[in-house]
């Protein structure tokens, strides 16, 4: 595909994209771009049994996580034409970001990253995996809730702090725009800020384009982000509690919060309490989305699922 080409098929995107899920039911997008997101949860479900309780984790993970590439790969095949075969590859095997239309038909040359970008990427790597088969494993004897929430950290460091970003390097590089998932959110203002621009940006750009954009036009924008993050801890739900056979409902009155919170910091009290900017709203950023992270990975998650992975993958 041409650079003219991917312009082309990225404004035409564009167009079909502000149209609304209606123009994509009828272009194709149902049901084959639902089908994967459909079956995969269930075939994790049925083969539960089979499988250690971080297997199911993970499976029921990749699960959602293949269901939503696909789809999210299938909309912008519909509205764009065909990407070349190794973009499309690229994007369904090797990118975690779900910003389709960037990643295959983006026309505007990222930036080279500097050498500097690397090294943080590395070091966030190496922090995870210090803070992962070091320090959990230090922790263990003393207090082996403390070493499970240690290993998931640190895992959490290893993959979407640090691998993600070499991916993104790697594909920046090439001259494809694949920008990192997690930007600093240490740096937000702002619940908005956090959720919607520095956290897990790839879930973000999902939720927006399937759930908020065709709910706000239905139920208006404060009902649909509520539902959104009541949508969240729903997934949440199938990763976490079921796999941890525990902890039930907390991952949802997590979510819940957050929307909550979110919806607060825009009333007009939020607004004069400066919620929303500052420090005042970097520290209620903090303390509702730190604050309450028990509820959304509960003991026995950590018990049941973490510690036996970490001691399945020799860090514990």
């Amino acid at each position: 595909m041409t650079d003219n080409d991917r312009s082309f098929a990225s404004a035409r995107y564009d167009a079909g994209r502000r149209s609304g899920m209606t123009a994509s039911r009828r272009e194709g997008l149902w049901p084959l771009g639902f089908l994967p997101l459909l079956i995969l949860p269930v075939v994790a479900l049925l083969l539960a049994s089979w499988m250690p309780r971080w297997g199911f984790m993970w499976a029921m993970a990749f699960a959602l996580y293949a269901g939503c590439k696909w789809l999210t790969y299938r909309e912008a095949r519909v509205r764009g034409g065909a990407p070349s075969r190794p973009r499309a590859l690229g994007y369904l095997l090797a990118w975690p970001g779900m910003d389709a239309t960037a990643f295959l038909y983006g026309t505007d040359r990222p930036a080279r990253p500097r050498p500097s970008e690397w090294m943080v990427a590395a070091l966030k790597t190496a922090f995870g995996a210090g803070l992962t088969w070091v320090i959990a494993r230090t922790a263990l004897p003393a207090n082996p809730l403390l070493a499970g929430w240690l290993g998931m950290v640190g895992l959490v460091f290893v993959l979407h702090f640090g691998a993600f970003h070499l991916l993104s390097l790697a594909w920046r590089s090439l001259g494809v725009n694949a920008q990192p998932i997690m930007r600093n959110p240490l740096r937000s203002n702002s619940l908005a800020e956090f959720w919607g621009r520095r956290w897990n940006t790839a879930f973000h750009e999902l939720a927006t384009r399937f759930t908020f954009r065709p709910l706000r036009t239905v139920v208006g924008r404060t009902t649909a982000t509520l539902l959104v993050f009541l949508i969240s801890g729903l997934i949440h739900e199938l990763v976490i509690s079921i796999p941890a056979n525990g902890g039930y409902g907390l991952p949802t009155g997590y979510f819940l919060l957050q929307g909550l919170g979110l919806a607060g910091e825009r009333t007009p009290l939020g607004r004069r309490l400066g919620l929303g900017r500052g420090w005042r709203g970097r520290l209620f950023t903090v303390v509702v989305a730190a604050g309450p992270a028990f509820w959304l990975f509960s003991e026995p998650f950590v018990r049941n699922v973490i510690l036996p992975m970490l001691a399945f993958i020799g860090a514990t």
